[in-house]
């Protein structure tokens, strides 16, 4: 008897972080960076994926797509712009989360007309039936059903956060407010001696607005018995990250999820290494391996198989292969 087929499948891939500038280091001068090389990388991924069978559904891209680098050189627009171009080869939606990148080259304003915005990958139509697609304001989040009892959150890890907003604006008060009530560090990227080493600029976290958005989309996916997988830049379980690189209110997201049944994944960059964790509650927590740190001879990418009773991860390169088998209702 012949196996059953996928319900959908779908590439990932994070922290590509290109700019057109020889290798460098991280900030601590230790971990080698292949800021050209990455949009090699970033093309065989788009040419492997463009050859999969059954084809795929749409792309997740985890954010972190350009290198900060690039603020400093002027070079942000030209950057995005090779990106997007290698990006838009695929025949199918390419969804972006935004991460600490994109904010050190664009304003959120300025994101909002770029090819990374919501408005470009959020589907319009009977999926918006479920619920309000987008919380208010300037927040990035979207849902979207890609197959019947399947739908996939994309959140906004950055909508609090003092990167990409002017300075007189309520929400970097609020989140400056935060930061520093957690963080006395003269260097807010410093965790040193924090109890919450989270708490630093290069993170964020998520709206109290957004955080009652999501719990009300997975209440429809409750109802209607839907598996749900969850994107977002920045992890948000201790066991598939450092704790440094975990979203501010990490505890929060999790208490939303935990109060529903429905989501089956978590997938994240952010944490160039990656991780993974099933956790207690039989939510499986992926941070994916970042391109920007891989060499040019390998690969950081990877296509998600969704069945009714799992996911199947076939990594290339640094990415393994996982099998990911969802809890009984």
């Amino acid at each position: 008897m012949a196996a059953a087929p996928p319900l959908l499948c779908f590439g990932v891939i994070a922290d590509i972080q290109y700019a057109d500038a020889e290798d460098g280091y991280d900030f601590g001068g230790c971990r080698r960076r292949y800021y050209r090389q990455s949009l090699g990388l970033l093309r065989d991924a788009v040419e492997a994926w463009a050859a999969e069978r059954p084809p795929l559904a749409f792309v997740l891209q985890l954010g972190d797509s350009i290198d900060g680098l690039n603020a400093r050189r002027g070079a942000a627009e030209a950057a995005l712009e090779r990106v997007l171009a290698v990006l838009g080869r695929l025949p199918v939606p390419v969804h972006h989360a935004w991460g600490n990148h994109e904010l050190y080259n664009f304003s959120r304003a300025r994101l909002a007309r770029s090819g990374l915005s919501a408005a470009v990958a959020r589907p319009l139509g009977r999926d918006c039936q479920a619920c309000h697609c987008s919380p208010a304001g300037d927040c990035q989040a979207y849902h979207f059903s890609p197959a019947v009892r399947v739908r996939v959150v994309v959140l906004d890890a950055y909508d609090l956060s003092i990167l990409g907003r002017e300075p007189d604006s309520p929400r970097y008060q609020e989140s400056l407010r935060l930061l520093r009530e957690k963080n006395p560090n003269d260097n807010l990227n410093s965790p040193a001696g924090l109890e919450e080493p989270q708490f630093v600029e290069f993170n964020g976290g998520f709206s109290q607005a957004q955080l009652d958005w999501f719990n009300e989309v997975l209440k429809f996916s409750d109802e209607n018995q839907e598996k749900v997988v969850v994107m977002g830049h920045l992890p948000i379980h201790p066991d598939a990250s450092d704790r440094v690189c975990l979203a501010w209110n990490y505890k929060d997201a999790l208490s939303v999820i935990y109060s529903h049944r429905c989501v089956v994944c978590f997938l994240a960059g952010h944490l160039h290494d990656g991780g993974y964790c099933l956790d207690s509650h039989g939510v499986h927590h992926l941070t994916l391996e970042g391109v920007i740190e891989t060499p040019p001879e390998s690969n950081a990418f990877g296509t998600i198989y969704v069945y009714e009773d799992k996911m199947i991860l076939k990594g290339r390169g640094r990415i393994s292969d996982r099998v990911m088998h969802f809890r009984k209702w």
